[in-house]
């Protein structure tokens, strides 16, 4: 898509800069802006659709909105490409989710526009309601506060949990925009969507129900009035009660997304109407741009793509380009494989079969997968109970999105030592999306929890294998960890599947412990789970500058192999090194270092180097840069090496 001349996109860099602009003329710049972000992310990687399918709602907030004053706050933040845009990053958008760049989320150090972090699902409500109390007491005219949430992130508990707090004071001046285009990454789920679909599609009391609204906009006595009439109307007409009603929002819509002037007029008629409020927005995910609007799923963030054609550049094959298999569809393919051979299991999915390759196991056995929504949590008790009745539940949840389900990981399954098996997909860096979605601290959260196995597989017949031995565990909840990506041969799925030893590690290289030997190992490094194949590279390289290092796979975090490390202990190492792509406080490089001292190996001259994540969050880049500040790539464990042994 060769860029064109524009009339009003240069000539906005600010919310300020974008009300000069007549109503007339915002449709020509939603459709520059629309284009801006087609060209730019068709180089540059990220969330498209969603952004696409946000544009006029952006432009329409912020153009009756006084931001900054009034706070805006995006929920999940995929769809807030045009809100940055607009709030003076268009200069810097080249950089979107790259390293030093501007982040592809909401985030409040980065702009004063950004009112809230985003990055994980259904927080807006409860935030924009914690800002709209605190903003209540200050002098002057009080700020507006808007939460933009998507129907897909409505289905998450703490949504609901903010509209109950909202609603229960007429006093919450707050306006929630519910932005429905019927899919979050993959096709919406629950009756949330089906009540949705009901309201958007009574026409009659909608179209009865606004234009009453709009002729009575300068009588607010008889309004209130009217508003009671039309609890009436509504059950009439519905059949049921409006679920936002009946929490006290006054709802009003639905209403066409992609008129901006439209958006412009609602908005304006809510924005001095007091208390809570909700305007029901119906909008299509990768409007303006027909591949995304026709592949919503596959167009969610597609990669690079030839934006003239819409061809997606090296989207034909797997992992890169490569044409070999992801840990992804690593796990889809062995958890169809299992299932033929136990009619007891089940897959459990909050939202991502796509992204996890669950979709596999649904197209073969609907009947026995679930998609449970954006609701982490109830993905965990849900397989718990699942678990209680003689199923064998493997619920996949990214690693960062775990962290809003410990409590039911500790309380449902593991303290009833049920037989979940949790598989945390995207553990450790997974680049681009930065702080918000590093599965950096599952290892730090999990190993202190009594009865679970943990075990981070260190490539695809590792994962394999852990997932068959799990299948078969009679109790007790198995964590089985893995990162984003990976490229493994196609064949890897035809070897036989075997069980694998619980609390046991392996040898991958040791030094030799003959007498006389004239190469004596001084380092041993322990990696856990796939960054192991940075270490293994790192012990490849001192190899040929002829430094002799030993490399074990410690595989299981919990239990830990204890004899492995005493096997460690007693070869005479001077250094042990552990490697992580977890957190390095409290990871499972302190469980090895615990054990150490304990045993007091420590006194006995052995030192622990502990290599993992720092004590920050880690911001957005690609993998491969970010294991390299973080001194966990091939380069960086080499090096520590040779720097023990100078």
């Amino acid at each position: 898509m060769t860029a064109k001349a524009t009339k009003y996109l240069d000539r906005i860099d600010s919310p300020a800069d974008l009300r000069r602009l007549s109503a007339d003329e915002l449709a020509i710049y939603c459709a520059e802006l629309r284009e801006f972000i087609v060209r730019e992310v068709s180089t540059n990687p990220g969330h498209l659709g969603s952004s696409l399918g946000a544009v006029e709602l952006a432009v329409a907030i912020h153009y009756v909105y006084d931001t900054p004053k009034d706070r805006l706050v995006w929920d999940v933040g995929h769809q807030a490409y045009a809100h940055k845009i607009i709030t003076g990053r268009r200069a810097l958008f080249h950089t979107n989710r790259k390293l030093g760049g501007i982040s592809g989320f909401p985030k409040m150090s980065e702009s004063e526009y950004d009112a809230f972090g985003a990055g994980h699902s259904s927080t807006s409500i409860s935030a924009a309601l914690g800002l709209a109390r605190a903003l209540q007491s200050g002098a002057g005219e009080r700020p507006r506060c808007v939460a933009v949430i998507g129907d897909g992130a409505m289905t998450g508990g703490l949504a609901f949990e903010g509209l109950n707090n909202a609603g229960a004071d007429p006093g919450n001046d707050i306006l929630v925009v519910l932005n429905d285009n019927r899919i979050s990454i993959d096709p919406n789920v629950g009756a949330l969507k089906e009540a949705l679909l009901e309201i958007s599609t009574s026409r009659h009391y909608n179209r009865f129900k606004n234009g009453t609204w709009r002729a009575l906009k300068r009588l607010p006595r008889l309004r209130r009035v009217i508003q009671k009439v039309m609890g009436g109307a509504k059950s009439f007409f519905l059949h049921q009660s409006n679920l936002f009603e009946s929490l006290n929002f006054r709802y009003f819509g639905p209403v066409d997304g992609h008129d901006v002037a439209g958006l412009v007029r609602a908005l304006r008629d809510l924005r001095d109407l007091p208390g809570p409020k909700l305007l029901h927005v119906l909008t299509v995910k990768g409007k303006g741009y027909a591949p995304a609007e026709l592949d919503q799923t596959e167009w969610h963030a597609p990669g690079r793509f030839d934006p003239e054609t819409g061809v997606r550049l090296g989207a034909a094959s797997s992992a890169g380009g490569t044409g070999k298999l992801k840990f992804q569809e690593i796990f889809g393919h062995t958890l169809v494989e299992l299932a033929e051979r136990d009619e007891r299991i089940v897959g459990i999915t909050p939202a991502m079969p796509t992204g996890c390759s669950m979709n596999l196991l649904m197209e073969r056995m609907p009947e026995r997968t679930y998609d449970v929504g954006i609701a982490e949590g109830h993905a965990v008790t849900f397989a718990a109970g699942l678990a209680a009745g003689g199923k064998v539940p493997f619920c996949n949840i990214y690693s960062s999105f775990m962290q809003r389900a410990v409590d039911n990981i500790i309380h449902d399954a593991a303290l009833q030592r049920l037989p979940v098996v949790l598989c945390l997909d995207r553990a450790g860096l997974v680049g681009e999306d930065g702080a918000t979605h590093h599965g950096a601290f599952d290892l730090a959260l999990l190993r202190g929890v009594p009865n679970l196995t943990i075990v981070a597989p260190m490539d695809a017949a590792e994962l394999r294998n852990a997932m068959y031995t799990a299948a078969q565990a009679k109790e007790g909840m198995w964590v089985i960890r893995y990162p984003r990506g990976g490229a493994f041969r196609a064949d890897v799925l035809k070897e036989p599947l075997a069980c694998v030893e619980t609390g046991r590690g392996r040898i991958l290289t040791e030094r030799s412990v003959a007498e006389g030997a004239s190469a004596v190992a001084e380092v041993a490094i322990l990696s856990v789970g796939a960054i192991g194949a940075e270490a293994e590279r790192a012990v490849e390289t001192l190899a040929e500058e002829g430094t002799e290092v030993g490399h074990y796979d410690l595989r299981f975090v919990k239990p830990l192999d204890t004899d492995l490390l005493d096997r460690i202990a007693e070869r005479g190492y001077r250094y042990l090194i552990t490697v992580e792509d977890g957190v390095i406080a409290g990871g499972a490089g302190s469980a090895v270092l615990e054990y150490c001292s304990d045993r007091g190996y420590l006194s006995d001259g052995l030192r622990v180097v502990r290599l993992g994540l720092p004590d920050r969050f880690v911001e957005h880049g690609a993998v491969e840069q970010l294991r390299s500040l973080c001194g966990i790539d091939a380069v960086a464990i080499a090096e520590r090496v040779r720097n023990l042994l100078r």
